[in-house]
């Protein structure tokens, strides 16, 4: 019965597609969250008046939000190109 269920199911793909999704998933939701975060935290130090702190956190902000862009970009290349 095991062999018929290994000609039909390729585990090791499946394992590597789980994993990549999981990955996926997670690294895309820090990203974001981080983005969100370095938005926050550049309207308040710009409300402060704390001109240095709000470049740092707007730079966190855009770095995280080009990371969730290049993922989505690499995502819609990876399943057109199959």
């Amino acid at each position: 019965m095991s062999a018929l269920v290994a000609t039909i199911v390729d585990t090791k793909a499946l394992l590597d597609t789980v994993a990549g999704s999981l990955i996926a998933g997670v690294g895309v939701t820090v990203a974001f969250s981080l983005a969100i975060l370095g938005a926050s935290l550049f309207g308040e130090a710009r409300r402060d008046g704390r001109s240095i702190a709000a470049v740092g956190a707007g730079g966190l902000a855009a770095v995280a939000l080009a990371g969730c862009a290049a993922a989505i970009v690499f995502g819609i290349v990876v399943m057109t190109s199959k």
